[in-house]
């Protein structure tokens, strides 16, 4: 679970909560008619703007951004510098037993492949092919997420003319001028909120992940075809360890040394 996630919108929920509390009068701003208009009205252009498939979807989507956990590239690179030492030592072939054993399957496509023996260039023209349409997958997430948060103000500014034009039509009492505008508003309330805590925010957080992932399966590919060329170990983790800033460096080359240590 990604605890920043959750944690934001704990955060923000309670403080928007607070101050309409703050406020005096926190049941004005409860209003289904305007949730409907906001939120249904939003949830209904999305709805009309992509297939059924993607809408299927959605729920993965969501999971994606609130529950996945962050790629740990400080396990990856060790993996494929063992496989590049295995290769060296034993050929690509001994790697084969290896294969079954990885739970991501964008590596075990790419050993695989090696292990096959196909050529450099196609492994690179299959997992870079792969990698394109992953980032297209998690970027229909996002701009579903987007949409949203583009759809939800504009619903909330409908609800707000629905609001004004029955307020225009009782103008024979002044008295409910003032309650009738504070009504007619809430409904673009809503809609920034939803805008601004839920939607776009998702649609950053997928984003966020989509790099995270593309930067770690590009991290797969260059190690596979380093494994491939057959280079020295030493030479494949400073060439993948170069995709890192020092922060995530200072962790690989630390995990490393705590090994050796214990290995002694």
């Amino acid at each position: 679970m990604d605890i920043a996630t959750i944690g934001g919108f704990i955060l923000g929920f309670v403080l928007i909560g607070s101050a309409l509390v703050l406020t005096g009068v926190p049941g004005m701003f409860i209003s289904p008619a305007s949730v409907l208009i906001t939120f249904g009205g939003a949830f209904s252009a999305v709805f009309i703007s992509y297939s059924m498939k993607s809408h299927r979807g959605s729920g993965g989507v969501v999971r994606n951004a609130i529950f996945a956990k962050s790629i740990g590239v400080e396990n990856i690179i060790p993996t494929l510098v063992s496989f590049a030492e295995k290769a060296r030592r034993e050929g690509l072939l001994s790697l084969e037993d290896d294969v079954s054993k990885l739970n991501d399957q964008f590596l075990r496509k790419g050993i695989q492949l090696v292990v096959d023996g196909t050529d450099p260039e196609l492994v690179r023209s299959i997992l870079k092919t792969e990698l394109i349409f992953i980032e297209e997958r998690h970027g229909n997430g996002e701009r579903m997420f987007r949409d949203l948060g583009t759809f939800a103000p504009a619903f909330g500014m409908m609800g707000t003319l629905i609001g004004l034009i029955q307020m225009l039509a009782n103008l024979e009492d002044p008295s409910t001028i003032a309650a009738g505008l504070a009504t007619a508003l809430i409904t673009t309330f809503y809609g920034s909120v939803g805008a601004n805590l839920i939607f776009i925010p998702i649609a950053n957080k997928l984003n966020f992940r989509s790099r995270e992932e593309t930067l770690v399966k590009e991290i797969m590919v260059e190690g596979i075809l380093s494994i491939q060329s057959g280079d020295n170990p030493r030479i494949v983790n400073e060439k993948l360890v170069s995709f890192l800033s020092q922060k995530d460096r200072n962790k690989i080359d630390g995990g490393r040394e705590t090994k050796k240590l214990t290995e002694r």
